[in-house]
């Protein structure tokens, strides 16, 4: 009677092993290259999109176009930080709810779009994700600054649409960075010569990463749409909204240049 003895690879050591390390060595490059976690999830990225997920930089600054792919590019940042750091703390911070929990919901549609992902959501809601690694992914609304002052200890902090989120703030949230030495990621279109987005990016520093693309620069916004939308929506808001200008407010009496000229740093206050 003949007998075929088949080789099964599920119980082979040497396989199991092999496999193993594969993963392994897979999650270690990974761990150093978020552009491989853009592609596992099934994203070909631009090439500034590439450039901010490869940037090691601690305070990293983006003025994009409307659809552009910034809020794409920094929720990839956040679940890589989560996936990719233990216990990883990540606050996704915008003007108001709704605007948080699309942004969370960009981070949600990555982390399933996953096959075969070792690092599992132990909990997970409108508002959070809470990871097996014990990393945290947590959106908040930028309402009050009050009532976001509980946390500390932040390895990335995203600010989204940052150009409308109000000083007070943003003054609140920044030293929830200061023990960590976390980053902390600024994106938006451009809303006037105003707050502390415009003055980070006009006078921030050399601390600053910037990033500056427009809608000229996006490939999968087509030239006969902007010509359209421009004439529909008139060029203020086209140059504010598509080509990431800071121009004057509508409603502004004086210039912002005229008031620039105006202060004078050696007068002395009268109080």
């Amino acid at each position: 009677m003949y007998s075929e003895k088949h080789n099964d690879s599920s119980s082979n050591p040497l396989l199991i092993e092999a496999a193993r390390n594969l993963v392994a060595r897979r999650r270690q490059a990974e761990a150093a290259d978020a552009v491989m976690l853009a592609r596992r999830v099934g994203i070909s990225p631009d090439a500034w999109q590439a450039g901010v997920l490869r940037s090691t930089e601690r305070q990293v600054a983006l003025l994009c176009s409307r659809q552009a792919g910034k809020s794409t590019v920094t929720s990839l940042l956040a679940l890589h930080e989560a996936l990719h750091r233990p216990g990883a703390l990540v606050l996704l911070l915008s003007p108001s709810l709704r605007q948080s929990q699309e942004l969370f919901l960009k981070v949600k549609q990555a982390y399933a779009a996953l096959s075969g992902e070792q690092i599992h959501a132990r909990e997970e809601s409108a508002l959070r994700m809470h990871f097996s690694n014990d990393a945290r992914i947590v959106a908040l609304p930028g309402g009050k600054e009050a009532t976001i002052r509980g946390f500390s200890g932040v390895d990335l902090l995203v600010i989204d649409e940052a150009s409308r989120v109000s000083d007070e703030l943003y003054q609140a949230v920044r030293p929830m960075l200061a023990v960590s030495g976390g980053r902390i990621v600024l994106l938006s279109t451009p809303f006037g010569k105003r707050g502390f987005f415009f003055h980070e990016w006009t006078e921030g520093g050399r601390d600053w990463h910037r990033t500056r693309i427009t809608a000229d620069d996006c490939p999968r916004i087509s030239k006969s749409w902007l010509d359209a939308e421009r004439a529909t929506i008139g060029d203020f808001w086209f140059r504010q909204e598509y080509l990431c200008e800071f121009v004057e407010s509508i409603d502004s009496v004086f210039l912002f240049a005229d008031i620039e000229r105006a202060l004078d740093a050696e007068v002395q206050p009268l109080f």
